[in-house]
């Protein structure tokens, strides 16, 4: 098994589902973002999310855009990103960490060397947020060498030809958009909701790897619903970054915490809330 069957296949045994929180490598600063991991591992969140800052993060909203600005503004490089990723493994060696990306970060690095940095640096699952699905021949085969999943981006758009494309490729987890448009924190247009059920339905049926919830998630009564829905875990990338910015030091640890902590509640106790 690799970290993610692994783990989710404990949190299946235990009946719960999954906390996956995102941040920026690199930002605020290396030590600050290596301080915000560790804050979130000792809080028991399920999985990383780790980006790589990029000069335009298409998928991501204002919130993430300003921070990875902010972080390639400093001078930090991929190879910074991977040396960060080795301190990270060093505090927790079981625990999953995807790699959020963009496609010029991975041809600027070479992507033979890419996926290579990833397995020795203990990554376990790379999502190529503007690669489709149709073109990951390019990144394939070196991405199965070095055993690191292909994590892919779902919605409710997705039509059914690239969905069973997916499927077949898919690694780690299956990334499913909850709202059309870019990350962030406002609030969830529920009227998706139903297209979002059978979406996930449609995905259980044909294949076995979980789905997890993102874009929009960043309340504890937004996790309830996407886990209602039939979603194996949610992620939560804006409201993290919101958190850390909006405090300092200690502080801004202590209230990462909480939150990560509410988050997860809802998670584990979702399935018992059910019954």
């Amino acid at each position: 098994m690799n970290r993610y069957e692994q783990r989710f296949a404990e949190l299946a045994q235990r009946n719960q589902k999954a906390f996956v929180p995102f941040t920026l490598l690199g930002w605020p600063d290396k030590n600050g973002c290596l301080n915000s991991v560790k804050t979130m591992i000792d809080s028991g969140v399920s999985a990383l999310e780790l980006g790589m800052p990029f000069s335009d993060p298409v998928a991501d909203g204002p919130i993430i855009q300003r921070a990875a600005y902010e972080a390639l503004s400093s001078g930090f490089k991929l190879a910074d990103g991977f040396e960060l990723l080795r301190d990270i493994r060093k505090i927790d060696a079981k625990i999953p960490i995807g790699l959020l990306v963009y496609y010029n970060n991975v041809l600027a690095y070479g992507v033979e060397e890419f996926f290579q940095q990833c397995r020795t640096t203990g990554v376990d699952g790379v999502l190529v947020a503007d690669l489709p699905v149709e073109n990951a021949a390019e990144v394939l085969p070196h991405a199965r060498q070095n055993e690191i999943a292909l994590i892919y981006l779902i919605s409710p758009v997705t039509t059914e030809k690239r969905l069973e494309l997916i499927c077949k490729n898919a690694g780690g987890f299956l990334y499913l958009v909850s709202r059309l448009g870019v990350t962030g924190t406002n609030d969830r247009d529920s009227q998706s909701d139903a297209q979002l059920s059978a979406l996930i339905t449609s995905v259980k049926q044909r294949s076995k790897v979980p789905v997890c919830a993102g874009f929009g998630i960043s309340k504890p009564e937004h996790a309830q619903t996407m886990l209602s829905l039939g979603a194996d875990g949610v992620i939560t990338g804006s409201r993290v970054i919101e958190i850390i910015r909006t405090s300092a030091g200690d502080t801004a640890q202590k209230q990462l915490g909480i939150y990560c902590r509410e988050m997860l509640d809802v998670c584990t106790k979702f399935s018992a809330a059910c019954r």
